[in-house]
């Protein structure tokens, strides 16, 4: 995806072009530091997403969101917790505080919905792209099941199967845990143990040797892969 920075302060510009370039899906195609001149960058120029700060001279990001129509998704960056409500009301697609982690930041992009197979029209021109979000089939035993990539928490090797856990169910696959890691992409899913890969959105903490999944679930974290973890999304 192609994305640009709207941010006045160099450091908070800096994390972002490194998580931008760590995480390897996405694409600067700017930095800004006001919001008017990225306005006009608009106007002319495809963009998949918008890192947005809330303070910023001239327009703040807020006003932004209030004055101009058919943005692309926005993730908003800002040290102030207080608008995190109001900003909802404008449908954006994440709120970062700062300073946030790396795990957080690709929590936030996997929340992007993905449009590779709709045109993108610059600000000011009409569009209506429904939200496509990536998927595949399973094949488990004789079926073969429709599944979000998204949706998926982990994936846990056992024996001679593998197991898919979702949020309410799982499923059995004949892939290996290494043919899965390479079908859904190292970007965000992370392999953490000789028996377990794992889904970075899906992160809730990390507590030792131990991850916490959102949903309360535990995955060990082993010895050989932390310290590619750890550079990752602890540092």
């Amino acid at each position: 995806m192609n994305c640009i920075i709207i941010e006045d302060q160099p450091p908070a510009q800096r994390i972002l072009k490194k998580y931008i370039e760590d995480i390897g899906s996405l694409q600067l195609k700017a930095t800004f530091s006001d919001a008017i001149q990225a306005m006009n960058y608009l106007k002319s120029e495809k963009v998949d997403l918008i890192f947005l700060d809330i303070h910023l001279p001239k327009i703040s990001g807020i006003d932004l969101l209030k004055t101009s129509d058919n943005l692309p998704p926005i993730v908003l960056t800002t040290a102030f917790a207080d608008y995190a409500l109001e900003s909802y009301e404008f449908s954006v697609v994440d709120y970062l505080l700062k300073p946030f982690s790396f795990q957080r930041f690709v929590k936030a992009v996997s929340r992007v919905p993905t449009l590779d197979s709709i045109p993108k029209q610059p600000l000011g021109e009409a569009k209506e792209s429904p939200s496509i979000r990536r998927e595949l089939f399973i094949k488990s035993g004789y079926e073969h099941i429709k599944v979000l990539v998204d949706d998926i928490v982990y994936i846990k090797s056992d024996a001679d199967y593998t197991e898919i856990f979702l949020p309410e169910k799982k499923l059995l696959s004949s892939e290996s845990l290494r043919n899965w890691l390479e079908k859904l992409g190292n970007q965000q899913f992370i392999r953490v143990h000789k028996s377990y890969v794992i889904n970075s959105a899906k992160i809730a903490k990390v507590v030792g040797n131990q991850i916490y999944t959102e949903n309360g679930l535990v995955i060990p974290l082993g010895r050989a892969f932390r310290d590619n973890f750890s550079t990752r999304f602890l540092s």
